[in-house]
């Protein structure tokens, strides 16, 4: 099945200093996209992976699961280091669960984590039926597009699987667990007006982590997909800092090649 027109992996081959952009759920790198650009333009290395089951069709994500998700951002992971001294992960909704899940595993492999409106639980009433009522309802309303600034869309699917929400649950679940052993420095920014993702969950990550180097941002102007939305500068900005800061190296471009 192609690829839809902006939801193509992105990858950058800048200096020693590399980022992984982890998108969310329903989604694709097209959320990432300018964040990711704006990296490479300040001469990081940078890659965003298409999550298996994502950037096409919904009927193609239903037969994929959290393993295959997380294993794609795991490999990318491993793919930068190789070339890169110093790695960052930066995710995006259940991309920021990815990303707290790569620090638990990894540990000093990444040296720092920026969380823009990270997932930490499927809520809803249903939630807890879901076990079952996967098996008797395909799908329900997608999720994507929430988005305060008009005419942008970060081409997600409409319709969610309910066999891939269920496994979304599972991985949240997963992740919980693992939070007290994230301990790396961490910035987490969120919408108040998330329509998505309650404040609770970041609330819940922050409290359960082991970090000591903890910024919180709060993204006043947007929505969920905070990183097309009116904070995306202020969110870019602050990752930039982030990265400056920590980087045990001068951060700079040597030669670059990009790809859609």
């Amino acid at each position: 099945m192609p690829v839809l027109p902006g939801a193509e992996p992105y990858r950058h081959e800048g200096g020693e200093v590399g980022v992984l952009l982890c998108h969310g759920f329903t989604g694709s790198p097209q959320s990432m996209r300018p964040w990711a650009e704006y990296l490479a333009g300040h001469g990081l290395s940078v890659s965003v992976p298409l999550l298996p089951g994502h950037g096409t069709r919904w009927q193609d994500m239903r037969i994929t699961t959290w393993h295959d998700w997380y294993a794609e951002v795991d490999r990318a992971l491993r793919e930068l280091r190789e070339r890169c001294g110093t790695v960052f992960v930066f995710g995006l909704s259940m991309g920021g669960a990815l990303a707290l899940r790569l620090a638990a595993r990894h540990g000093d492999a990444v040296r720092g984590l920026v969380l823009v409106n990270p997932g930490n639980k499927v809520h809803g009433v249903a939630a807890h039926a879901l076990p079952v009522v996967r098996h008797l309802v395909p799908t329900t309303k997608g999720v994507a597009d929430d988005i305060a600034k008009e005419g942008v869309t970060e081409g997600g699917y409409d319709r969610v699987p309910l066999h891939s929400a269920h496994s979304l649950r599972q991985f949240f679940r997963t992740v919980d667990r693992e939070l007290p052993q994230v301990t790396q420095p961490l910035v987490l920014l969120h919408s108040p007006q998330d329509h998505v993702v309650p404040p609770a969950d970041s609330a819940r990550i922050l409290s359960r982590v082991s970090s000591t180097d903890v910024r919180e941002v709060l993204l006043e102007q947007s929505y969920h997909v905070a990183t097309l939305d009116h904070d995306a500068e202020r969110i870019f900005d602050e990752s930039w800092a982030f990265v400056e800061r920590l980087a045990p190296e001068p951060v700079g471009g040597k030669g670059s090649r990009s790809g859609g």
